[in-house]
């Protein structure tokens, strides 16, 4: 029974687990920010806006730190919500809006940078990263996209898949961190799209049943 619930969700039971982990830890931690929800997630798009400049002028490693750091702001905002019980419909909305935007400008950063030269991106499996990029950009938004179009269809929280956005996030900053961001673009391209088909296999047994019509 377990290592079917780990497959259910995806593969990444462990790395959820973490996740809740960090949550735990951090709440305490919040009710001493003095700044809102909204504020944090704010900042922290403000912070994914100048990784994804430091993407097109070739600062792979500096991007790198930067996701981190907008990831801190990440898990603040919510974290800072429910420890001051502000959590409200709004706040969810803007937090995707800004992450969207977030991940758009990112890999357009890392496509400006492939395609101007100053970041050394070599084509890997015969592709150009850039477009390899293209890739993971799609794929990016389509997971989003998925997940939200099957929950307002009726499927409960739909968040199984290898490739939520924290651990493409993670991805990409290990790659620029490491020198390797040609191949953690790749990875994210790649499991994006396989995140995309679980998830639409998913809502297709929530929404139809074990029993209901096929494709």
């Amino acid at each position: 029974m377990e290592i079917r619930d780990w497959r259910l969700k995806g593969g990444i039971g462990i790395l959820n687990e973490l996740k809740n982990s960090a949550r735990d830890k951090i709440t305490p931690l919040a009710r001493l920010i003095p700044l809102s929800p909204n504020t944090l997630t704010l900042l922290g798009f403000a912070v994914s806006v100048v990784a994804g400049a430091a993407f097109a002028l070739g600062r792979p490693f500096e991007g790198g730190l930067l996701i981190l750091f907008s990831g801190v702001f990440d898990a603040l905002d919510g974290g800072v919500a429910r420890a001051k019980g502000t959590t409200t419909p709004f706040g969810g909305v803007l937090d995707s809006v800004c992450d969207r935007y977030s991940d758009g400008l990112m890999f357009l950063g890392i496509i400006a940078g492939a395609v101007n030269g100053k970041l050394a991106l070599p084509p890997i499996l015969g592709i150009e990263s850039w477009l390899w990029a293209g890739f993971a950009l799609i794929g990016s938004f389509l997971v989003s996209y998925t997940r939200a179009r099957a929950e307002s269809a009726g499927c409960r929280k739909l968040s199984v898949g290898l490739a939520e956005r924290t651990e493409r996030m993670l991805i990409l900053a290990f790659g620029a961190l490491t020198g390797l961001l040609g191949w953690a673009i790749v990875l994210i391209a790649v499991f994006s799209h396989i995140t995309i088909i679980q998830r639409v296999l998913r809502a297709k047994t929530l929404l139809n049943g074990p029993s209901g019509p096929g494709f």
